[in-house]
Parts: structure tokens; C-alpha cells; sequence
């Protein structure tokens, strides 16, 4: 009898050992995974049962926020001007779980559950007052995002903006876009059928062209090229340069031209800067091979390319927003090399990447860390971090960059006075690179700063698939957009 008890007991024992063990596994191993198991509906209703946090333009406009529901799940998600600050936002929904933008890079504490909110619980759970998601307050104007916008219109590209001295991202528009509330929804057959659409749409609407989509750069390159040149100390802006009509390309019979006669030179030669002001691609294509794809890599890696680079967010307060890494060819053929140098080939950047090449240069040598949001308060309007400016790097010196900036004063006053705003200086460089079967079409592109002689703002614009100039195509929403920050 004694033996029957004692098997009896120990049989109790190991059960609840099992009983232990598979708990904790649910409970802690596996909570995440099982959290953000698509089936799991009660971590979506636990999700949804309270209201997510507002997500605010920098002028404290409400572009998207949580409104009460008649359903199980008590809240929905609604956005503001959808299309407009799409690529910002992201979405969030209740059935399709890749949610995108600042809804992914901040969600935990947008959903209240984050670490940093933990005082907040704690108060919520023995006041008895209803857990709320914090307020992201993020750095973009609406008045330069309407106006790149506006700009854009149906084209097919992208606008970023950027403060140069703080890496503060004032605008980034994408075109086509689309409207988030269309995934905010709950009735999920609605939504997911949305979804579908918007995902098996040939313009790729849900696509941030900003920061995840690669084009190449055209003429744009020419001033990482210049800048390589300008730190070798062996180059000045009145270096005579070879240029040319026509360059034969290293080890081919292809030859390469220019778009204008200008960019010919005198006899062969032509000055750095006029180089860069009227876009000889015979000059920087030969400039490019003798300085070498290590030294222009060297500088290009500096200005963030061959990385990705972090838009907003950490692993805690959600899914790190990281841009696709922007790439310069190495170890190539000089002929490689040269197309390379005039931003053609192998060479291919994002928009936010430009953006940056364009704020070093106006912040005398010094990249900031791009950032999108300024500040995190909790439901009681506490500051739970602010975002601090930071350096990235130093690709180059403040000599340097005045030299470019002066170089890129000459786009202008030279090159293309259309670009001109009255009473202010304008640093601007323009690209147009050939794509498409047979080239027969073309990316435009236009990067810039003003007011050159203490830069508010940088900008990049391309606009995919053109048949004109950078100067023509980006350069007028460019121009939009620094004359909107420049009025404020």
C-alpha cells in the first residue's frame, strides 16, 4: 500500500513538473513568437483593446491615431492625409502583419507595451485607468512634405528633406503612394482583398522608393567623385582636368560624350568646376580612373553607402527601420570604373542616401545620423526620450565642402539659372542617367541645399522614367520644396 502511494506520488510530482516546465515555455520562451502568431486572436484583441499611440508632424498635427470602436476589438487605427504621409507612417493592421514606417520601428511603444513604459502600466493597473500607447512626435513639416508632394503629383519617385546641422528629416514623400487606412480596417476579407490589390499593383504603391528602392544616381555622383579629388590635396577648383568631346572607354570602342558642348572644354581641359557645372562626363569619367575605385569607394562608404543605414527605431522599440544599402562598384575594369565615376553602371543609391551626400557637403564635411523622430511622451505628456543630433561621420574637411559648395554655386549661375531662388544662394547638382532597354529613358535627379551660405535645408528628388533632364524633371520640386522651408 505504501509502494502504491509512493508511485502515486511521484507520478503527481512529474506531472507537475511537465505541468511546470510547458507553462514557462508558453509563458516566456515562447510568448513573442506566440504573440505575434497571425492565429493568436486574443493577442490581437489584447492589441487592439487599447488605444494605440498618436503618431504627430513637427508642428503637433495628428497624422495618425486610434478612434474608438463599436466591435471586439475597441479600437481602430486611422490616418490623416494617408497617401501624403504614407512612407512615414506605415500602416497597421489587423490582418496583414507587415506593418511598415514609423507603426513598425516604434510599435511597442505605440502599443503601450514597451519596457520604457513600464511606470505607466504600473500606474494603470492600480488606478484601474485604461493602459495608453505613447506619442511618437516626428521631425517632418508638413509644409515641405505637402509641397514635395504636390510636386510629385502622378510621376513616379521620391522627395527627402533634411535639416543638414542635425540630421533631422524634414520630408519624405513616395510616388505613388498609398492610403494606410485602406489595411486599418476590421473587417479583415475588406482588408486583406486591399492588401492584395495594393501589393499585386504594378506602380508598387506600398514601396518607399526613399529608403528601399535603388536607382542610379547619374551626374548626383559627380560630387563624391570631386570631393575624392578635392582630399587628395592634388586638386583644386581650377585644376585643368581632361576632358574632351568624346572619351573612348579603357579597352572598348565605346565612346562616351557629353550633353552639352560646354563640358567639352578648351583644348582637352577644363577646370573642376566647370566640370561640375556643366556635367562633363568625359572629364569625370577619366577623373574617376586616375583617382581609382579605393580612394572614390573610400569616400563613398564614408558618405554611408555599402551599409544600411538606420532610419528610426531599435529592436526594443520595435522593427528597426534600415534602409537598402547604396552601392559603388570595386575591383572592375577601368571601363567599369568609368561609367561608375558619372554615377552610370554598377552605381546605384536611394533617394535618402543623396539626401545625405547633399547635407554633409552644407554641413562643412560632417554627416549627421538621419533621424525621424524627435520625441516620445506617454499618455501624461512626460518625455520618455528625445532624440539627440549625432554624428556619423566625417567624409571629408570643411575646406572641402566649401570648395563643393562653391562648385555647386556654379550649377547654377553657369549651368541652370531656372534653379535660382530670388535673394538667396543655391548649391545644386543635377543627374540624369540613362535606363531602360536600349537607354531609351531616363532617372532624373537633383540634389541641393539653401541657403548655400548657411544650408536649412538638404534635398534630393528623383523621378524614374522621364524622357528629360534632371534639371527639368526634379529640379522644379526641389525648388518647391526649399522655397516652402525657406518662407517659414
Amino acid at each position: 500500500m505504501n509502494r502504491s502511494l509512493r508511485q502515486l506520488f511521484t507520478i503527481v510530482i512529474i506531472l507537475f513538473v511537465i505541468l511546470g516546465m510547458s507553462t514557462t515555455i508558453i509563458t516566456a520562451i515562447r510568448a513573442n513568437q506566440l504573440n505575434q502568431d497571425p492565429r493568436n486572436t486574443r493577442a490581437l484583441y489584447h492589441e487592439y483593446g487599447a488605444p494605440r499611440g498618436s503618431i504627430l508632424a513637427s508642428d503637433g498635427s495628428v497624422i495618425a491615431k486610434s478612434d474608438p470602436s463599436n466591435d471586439a476589438f475597441s479600437y481602430q487605427r486611422s490616418y490623416s492625409d494617408g497617401p501624403l504621409y504614407a512612407p512615414v507612417t506605415g500602416f497597421f493592421s489587423i490582418s496583414q502583419r507587415g506593418w511598415s514606417g514609423i507603426e513598425a520601428s516604434r510599435s511597442s511603444l505605440l502599443s503601450g507595451q514597451s519596457d520604457q513604459l513600464i511606470w505607466q502600466r504600473f500606474k494603470s493597473l492600480f488606478t484601474g485607468q485604461e493602459n495608453k500607447g505613447a506619442t511618437i512626435e516626428t521631425s517632418i513639416d508638413p509644409k515641405i512634405q505637402q509641397a514635395a508632394y504636390n510636386a510629385l503629383g502622378s510621376l513616379d519617385g521620391a522627395a527627402v528633406a533634411i535639416e543638414p546641422k542635425t540630421g533631422r528629416i524634414l520630408a519624405m514623400v513616395s510616388t505613388p503612394s498609398y492610403d494606410p487606412n485602406q489595411l486599418a480596417g476590421h473587417n479583415t476579407s475588406e482588408v486583406n482583398e486591399n492588401y492584395n490589390t495594393l501589393s499585386s499593383d504594378q506602380t508598387n504603391p506600398m514601396l518607399n522608393r526613399a529608403t528601399s528602392q535603388l536607382y542610379p544616381p547619374g551626374s548626383t555622383f559627380k560630387t563624391v567623385v570631386a570631393a575624392t579629388a578635392l582630399e587628395t590635396g592634388q586638386y583644386q577648383t581650377d585644376t585643368q582636368i581632361p576632358a574632351g568631346a568624346s572619351y573612348t572607354l579603357p579597352g572598348t570602342t565605346v565612346q562616351l560624350t557629353n550633353a552639352t558642348s560646354q563640358g567639352d572644354g578648351s583644348d582637352g581641359k577644363i577646370s573642376l568646376e566647370d566640370a561640375m557645372a556643366y556635367s562633363s562626363n568625359t572629364a569625370f569619367a577619366q577623373l574617376g580612373v586616375a583617382l581609382g575605385d579605393e580612394k572614390i569607394s573610400s569616400m563613398a562608404k564614408k558618405l554611408g553607402f555599402d551599409s544600411s543605414i538606420t532610419v528610426d527605431g531599435t529592436s526594443s522599440s520595435g522593427t528597426p527601420w534600415m534602409t537598402v544599402a547604396s552601392k559603388f562598384p570595386t575591383d572592375v575594369s577601368d571601363d567599369k570604373l568609368a561609367l561608375a565615376s558619372i554615377g552610370q553602371g554598377d552605381t546605384v543609391v536611394t533617394p535618402l542616401q543623396n539626401a545625405l551626400i547633399a547635407a554633409a557637403i552644407a554641413n562643412d564635411g560632417k554627416l549627421m545620423q538621419p533621424t525621424l523622430v524627435d520625441c516620445v511622451r506617454s499618455s501624461d505628456l512626460s518625455v520618455v526620450s528625445q532624440t539627440k543630433s549625432e554624428e556619423m561621420s566625417r567624409p571629408f574637411s570643411a575646406d572641402t565642402a566649401d570648395k563643393l559648395t562653391q562648385m555647386m554655386e556654379a550649377v547654377v549661375t553657369k549651368e541652370d539659372p531656372e534653379l535660382a531662388i530670388d535673394g538667396v544662394q543655391v548649391a545644386v547638382k543635377t543627374g540624369t542617367a540613362q535606363i531602360g532597354e536600349n537607354n531609351g529613358s531616363v532617372d532624373a535627379w537633383v540634389i541641393g541645399f539653401a541657403p548655400a551660405d548657411n544650408p536649412k535645408i538638404a534635398v534630393s528628388v528623383v523621378v524614374h522614367n522621364v524622357d528629360t533632364y534632371g534639371a527639368l524633371a526634379a529640379g522644379p520640386i526641389m525648388k518647391a520644396m526649399m522655397q516652402e522651408a525657406l518662407a517659414e
